[in-house]
């Protein structure tokens, strides 16, 4: 990143969403700083403020509604703030125009497909004095070389790919983030060598279905070649992935992991529903037993594997026999970890037309019912670590006490121990002494 030359001002980024917007905000946050300005995380003290938005469920929605309107204040104090809205939320059909309508004092609107172009947008907004509504309808090639801002310093997200081919019946990711687009391979390794080069350990691989990488790419280029040919590169220690759709989950891929020593033994692989007639509803291309054969294969082939999952509950239809069926899923595959959603309506997706809509109240029963499977088995696997000395990329310190590190296991287990901090940024080897419900304990040993 290039030397800041002079102070623009202060700039503030509140993002919503999952970990592509994470780094859609890191890249925003780049651009700016390149461009002279300074992050503060005080909303007072801002010059401009960006929502990055996402739309997967309804109530990140309200909170940029309810975040939006206590800006007006600001702007009738410093009519020179600068307001901004982007993300998924923004390519939403009639979105940009709303948000306009009932909010008038933001100044920027863009959506995911030009947000690259937003330091352009921030000068016109400053120099013309007029507001700006730009949304690109359809995807473009793939732009390289942002500058980003990463907001940690020991492992950082590598988006590998962008879009989606799947259509399932309750998303909305195809529709604003467009169609399946992959990057090009010496454009990810260059990435990746110089994230090494400034002390990185590990990376997570990241798109909204990794298994697809590479069929658009000419010569083709798979996944799971993907993931031998960046093992190799020197000074990375840990890689990451998701998500993994099961339909395209392929042997070669579990094969990669379990021979490449940089690929960690963790695999996320949301299944959405336990029962096969809600995931023919759910377009999701694969039934229950197909997805149970999947998790036996990869279990066979990597042993040690910590298995974790995305759970929608109360999808149109679901009856008790359907959320029965979830909670056998649960029970049998025994998942380290599960993201466990209500099902949430989203305008533009084939669902929200869906007859059967299931009552809220059940939905919320049928939710508390499997969280407690979740954490009963949570707990269970966590369990097993007591008394293991287990290899942890010590991250920082603890959130929850300054006088621990913290890092996580090969496996993806949050560990907070005792131990030297100069040892931050690096492997060690620590020693659990308790088994949280979510996390362990422990102390380094030498």
């Amino acid at each position: 990143m290039n030397d800041i030359k002079e102070n623009k001002g202060r700039f503030l980024i509140e993002t919503w969403g999952c970990q592509m917007n994470e780094e859609d905000s890191e890249k925003l946050s780049g651009m700016l700083k390149e461009d002279g300005y300074i992050e503060t995380t005080e909303t007072s003290e801002a010059d401009v403020i960006i929502f990055n938005t996402c739309c997967v469920r309804e109530n990140a929605e309200l909170k940029v509604y309810g975040n939006l309107g206590r800006l007006k204040k600001l702007k009738n104090i410093n009519p020179n703030l600068v307001i901004a809205v982007t993300g998924c939320m923004m390519q939403q059909e009639g979105m940009a125009e709303e948000i306009k309508k009932r909010f008038p004092f933001v100044d920027i609107i863009i959506g995911t497909h030009n947000s690259h172009k937003f330091i352009e947008y921030l000068h016109q907004v400053k120099d013309d004095k007029a507001s700006i509504i730009s949304i690109q309808p359809k995807e473009e090639g793939i732009v390289e070389n942002i500058p980003i801002d990463r907001k940690g310093s020991v492992k950082a997200f590598v988006t590998i790919m962008y879009g989606c081919n799947n259509f399932c019946t309750y998303c909305i990711v195809p529709y604003v983030r467009g169609r399946e687009r992959s990057r090009h391979y010496s454009d990810i390794e260059k990435e990746i060598k110089d994230l090494v080069s400034e002390g990185y350990k590990e990376i997570t691989l990241l798109g909204q279905n990794v298994n697809s990488y590479g069929k658009d790419l000419e010569p083709k280029l798979s996944f799971a070649n993907l993931l031998r040919k960046l093992n190799t590169i020197e000074g990375l220690e840990r890689i990451r992935f998701m998500t993994s759709h099961p339909k395209d989950l392929t042997d070669d891929v579990i094969e990669a992991v379990r021979d490449c020593d940089k690929l960690c033994e963790q695999v996320h692989l949301p299944v959405q529903s336990g029962s096969t007639n809600i995931l023919k509803k759910m377009n999701r291309v694969y039934t229950r037993e197909q997805y149970s054969n999947l998790v036996s294969k990869i279990k066979k082939a990597i042993p040690n594997v910590a298995l974790t999952t995305d759970i929608i509950v109360g999808f149109p239809g679901e009856t008790e026999e359907d959320f029965e069926d979830t909670l056998s899923l649960m029970k049998e595959v025994e998942y380290d970890s599960a993201f466990t959603f209500l099902y949430s309506k989203r305008s533009g997706t084939p669902a929200y037309s869906y007859e059967n809509q299931v009552d809220e109240k059940v939905k919320h029963e049928r939710f508390d019912r499997l969280k407690k499977v979740v954490n009963e088995i949570s707990q269970k696997k966590n369990k097993a670590y007591d008394g293991k000395t287990v290899e942890v990329l010590v991250e920082g310190p603890s959130k929850n006490d300054s006088s621990r590190l913290m890092g996580r296991t090969r496996t993806g287990k949050l560990v907070n121990f005792t131990g030297d901090k100069s040892t931050i940024g690096e492997l060690v080897n620590v020693k659990i002494t308790e088994a949280k419900s979510f996390s362990l304990l422990g102390k380094e040993v030498k």
